[in-house]
């Protein structure tokens, strides 16, 4: 049993997709991308034993 129609299900990921973009988007211009790099950073360091 389908819950959606081949066109509502293309029409829901096409407006998933956007809204993720648009969030992404929102997160770089906060500056959120260059927080993320740096804990991502830290925590390879610390796994390595360099930190």
């Amino acid at each position: 049993m389908r819950m959606f129609s081949g066109k509502v299900r293309k029409s829901l990921a096409l407006i998933l997709l956007c809204l993720g973009l648009v969030l992404v988007l929102a997160g770089i211009y906060r500056g959120e991308a260059e927080t993320v790099f740096n804990k991502a950073v830290h925590i390879c360091m610390e796994c390595i034993g360099i930190g």
